[in-house]
C-alpha cells in the first residue's frame, strides 16, 4: 500500500515575496508537492512559478496541474519542463491534460475542438515528450506534430521524470493506465467545457478506477492514484472558519458536498475517509487547494508517508 502524499496548488499571487513565503511555508508544513496550474486567468504563468518555487525549497517536489497540451508544442515544453528538473535538482513532476477551458481557447484563437481530438493531440504529444524525456533523438511526423531530430539539452536528472496526467473520461483514462505515473482524477468534463455532475459521485470514482485497473493490467500497482480536491476543510481545526471551509459554499451550492472531490469534516473523519478509500481504491495521494493550507496541515502531518 502507498504511503499517503498531499500536493498543494498555488498559483495566484501578486507580489513574489508573497509567492515565495507561501511556497516555503507548504514546505515547512509537510506538503509533498507544489502544483501550479496552467489558465489565462488571473494566475501566475506556470513554468516560471515552478522555477520559483525551486529555487527557494530543498525537499518540496515541483509540478504542473496541468499543462494544457494545446497551448505549446510538445517539443518546447519538454525543454522547458527539462530544464526546470534541472534547476529543481531532479525534483519535477510532469502534468499534461487536454485542455478543458473554453476560455483560454478564446484568449488564444485557437479552436476549441471536441473532446477526441484535443485527446489525439494530448496523446501524440505525451508519446513525443516521453522519449524526448529519455534522452532519445526524436523524429516523428504526426497528426498533429513533426519534429526532424529532436534531441534535449539538457537533459532531465530524473530518468524518468514522473508523468502525471490528470482527466475523467474513460478515453484518457485508457491512455493514463498505458502511459503515466500517476492519475489525477477528476470529473469528466462535457464538450462545452463544464464539469458532469453526475460523474462527481464515489461511485463515478469507483467507475474511474475500475477502468484504469483494468486498462493497466499487470503495471497498475505501479501507478499512483490520486484525486484534484475542489474543495477542502476541517473542522474544529483552529483556523478561521472561512479559510477552514475554502470552497465548499460553491461545492455545497453544486450539490456536491458528498463528492470525493471534496473534503470536509473533523481531524479524525478525514483521517478514516482516506484511510479507507485507499484501502478500497488504492488513492493515496490528494492535491488540496491552495487557500485551504493551513487548515488541512493538522491531515497532512497525520498521514503524510504514512
Amino acid at each position: 500500500m502507498r504511503p499517503f502524499r498531499f500536493g498543494l496548488t498555488s498559483s495566484v499571487a501578486n507580489r513574489g515575496d508573497v509567492y515565495l513565503d507561501r511556497v516555503r511555508r507548504a514546505e515547512s508544513l509537510g506538503y509533498d508537492v507544489l502544483l501550479v496550474t496552467d489558465h489565462l486567468t488571473r494566475q501566475l504563468s506556470p513554468i516560471p512559478a515552478m522555477a520559483a518555487a525551486a529555487a527557494v525549497t530543498t525537499r518540496l517536489r515541483i509540478g504542473s496541474y496541468v499543462f494544457a497540451n494545446d497551448f505549446r508544442h510538445p517539443l518546447l515544453l519538454a525543454r522547458e519542463a527539462a530544464t526546470v528538473d534541472v534547476l529543481s535538482g531532479g525534483r519535477l513532476e510532469f502534468g499534461l491534460g487536454a485542455g478543458w477551458r473554453v476560455s483560454d481557447y478564446t484568449q488564444l484563437g485557437v479552436p476549441y475542438d471536441p473532446p477526441a481530438k484535443r485527446i489525439d493531440r494530448m496523446e501524440e504529444a505525451l508519446d513525443i515528450i516521453g522519449h524526448l524525456f529519455a534522452a532519445e533523438t526524436v523524429s516523428h511526423q504526426g497528426g498533429a506534430y513533426r519534429i526532424e531530430k529532436a534531441r534535449l539539452s539538457p537533459t532531465p536528472v530524473q530518468q524518468p521524470i514522473p508523468i502525471m496526467l490528470g482527466g475523467g473520461g474513460p478515453r484518457l483514462l485508457r491512455i493514463a493506465a498505458r502511459a503515466a505515473d500517476i492519475i489525477s482524477f477528476i470529473p469528466q468534463f462535457n464538450a462545452s467545457g463544464r464539469p458532469i455532475v453526475r460523474q462527481a459521485t464515489e461511485s463515478a470514482l469507483v467507475e474511474k478506477v475500475a477502468t484504469v485497473r483494468s486498462a493497466a493490467a499487470e503495471r497498475f500497482d505501479a501507478i499512483e492514484l490520486s484525486v484534484f480536491l475542489g474543495a477542502a476543510g476541517m473542522v474544529g481545526g483552529g483556523t478561521p472558519p472561512l479559510a477552514s471551509l475554502y470552497g465548499l459554499g460553491a461545492a455545497i451550492g453544486a450539490g456536491l458536498v458528498d463528492s470525493p472531490y471534496v473534503l470536509a469534516g473533523t481531524r479524525a473523519k478525514l483521517r478514516e475517509v482516506l484511510e479507507r478509500r485507499r484501502e478500497r481504491l488504492g488513492i493515496s495521494y490528494y492535491v488540496i487547494p491552495g487557500p485551504a493550507m493551513e487548515a488541512m496541515a493538522p491531515l497532512v502531518e497525520d498521514l503524510a508517508g504514512r
